[in-house]
């Protein structure tokens, strides 16, 4: 090879070990940016789809949680038989857009049930979910029989030590904790933990058996909800868990998103206290939930990212 060939040569290769290097670096720098998703998100100010978007945007799009094939699970509270501005029940367009997340992301199916306390249909029918989840493309199920729960254990529990657990969720491949922040006169709060109590049939033991204890036991159940999704668009800050009118209601416009529960459940109380106070202490299951290591509620140790519309 002549000097000038290989002079020309070389300075080609080491323009492109520069470049290579700098592109590595940069995949690095992206990588590093992807994965590094906050442990809490809370966005105020939009409406429930926009707040959606903007929150799962940030937890690193729903992609991270909703792979192509994969069956889903959206477990709202329909507890009761209530319109929408009623608050006792998640607000159906945020489940709607949640479905539709699912679905953009390429889930197989996504059914959306809950057990509720009130009759199932009129629950399902007036708390506006059932139509809301269907236009979206989503299989709205019941969960009014015994038939259609299936016994697990709960080794780690204090007191619930099994339960039987509504099928689609223990057939499921990912599902979504998605509960409406409420004042309960029983558990005094009703957000991400209490809402596990729609899956499960026996709901009389819990309250027989120290209330605030089995909610934190269920929670224990291996199988955790990709995400907790904290309806705070419209709350009910008294009379929970069905509100006497819509007096009882304060718009907050605010969605608060974690992987953590007890930290889902300990931000979603400070944003209570905004419009009407709540001692957290008086919320028993949350700190047993703690207790059994679910989360934590040193909100000021995680990564949370606020954000206002």
């Amino acid at each position: 090879m002549k000097r000038r060939d290989f002079l020309k040569t070389s300075t080609a290769l080491g323009v492109a070990a520069l470049t290579f290097n700098k592109l590595q670096a940069a995949i690095e720098t992206n990588t590093m940016m992807v994965e590094t998703v906050p442990d809490m998100v809370a966005v105020m100010g939009g409406e429930p789809a926009q707040l959606l978007e903007r929150a799962l945007k940030e937890m690193g799009g729903i992609g991270k949680y909703v792979k192509k094939g994969q069956s889903v699970v959206i477990k709202p509270n329909i507890g009761w038989d209530k319109r929408p501005d009623f608050a006792a029940n998640t607000n159906p367009e945020l489940i709607k857009a949640l479905v539709e997340q699912c679905i953009k992301a390429g889930a197989k199916k996504v059914t959306v049930f809950d057990h509720t306390c009130d009759n199932w249909l009129k629950c399902y029918e007036n708390s506006g979910i059932k139509k809301a989840a269907e236009a979206a493309g989503a299989t709205v199920v019941p969960a009014n029989d015994e038939v259609y729960y299936k016994e697990v254990k709960l080794p780690q529990a204090r007191i619930l030590k099994s339960t039987k657990i509504h099928q689609a969720l223990l057939e499921t491949d990912v599902w979504f904790n998605v509960p409406v922040l409420k004042n309960h006169d029983g558990a005094q709060m009703s957000i991400a933990m209490k809402n596990y109590m729609g899956i499960v049939w026996d709901r009389p033991y819990f309250h027989a058996n120290d209330l605030q204890q089995c909610i934190a036991d269920i929670c224990t159940w291996p199988k955790k909800p990709a995400l907790n999704i904290v309806d705070a668009y419209r709350c009910m800050r008294k009379n929970g868990p069905q509100g006497r009118s819509v007096s009882d209601t304060s718009v907050l416009k605010t969605l608060i998103i974690s992987k953590d529960i007890v930290a889902a459940d300990t931000a979603a109380i400070g944003l209570f206290n905004q419009v009407q106070p709540m001692d957290i202490k008086k919320v028993g299951h949350i700190a047993n939930g703690e207790k059994l290591n679910l989360g934590t509620q040193s909100i000021d140790k995680l990564n949370v990212k606020r954000i206002k519309i």
